[in-house]
């Protein structure tokens, strides 16, 4: 399981996905059959995701499907933003 920060046109949304990368031609189709066709997405520490989150970390946890699912645990776009720093971020990935 992986969780990150996606950047879109809209906002910041923060998601947990079964997918081994936030490149993965499947995660990047899902994510543009939502309407996100370009995005910056960083990795987290799921550690750090359940510290800050804990029970609705842990309920979406547990509706996680084991493979090709995703998740969006925060779409409020302030709240993701100002809950991590840069430097807990992973490098970017870009998709376009």
């Amino acid at each position: 399981m992986k969780a990150g920060i996606i950047f879109t046109g809209t906002g910041p949304i923060l998601v947990l996905t079964t997918y081994s990368s936030f490149e993965d031609e499947q995660f990047v189709e899902k994510l543009a059959r939502k309407g996100i066709m370009k995005f910056i997405a960083y990795e987290l520490s799921l550690d750090l995701v359940r510290k800050k989150y804990g029970g609705q970390y842990q309920a979406i946890v547990n509706d996680v499907k084991q493979e090709d699912d995703l998740r969006v645990l925060d779409y409020n776009g302030h709240n993701v933003f100002y809950n991590f720093s840069f430097k807990e971020m992973g490098p970017s990935i870009t998709h376009e």
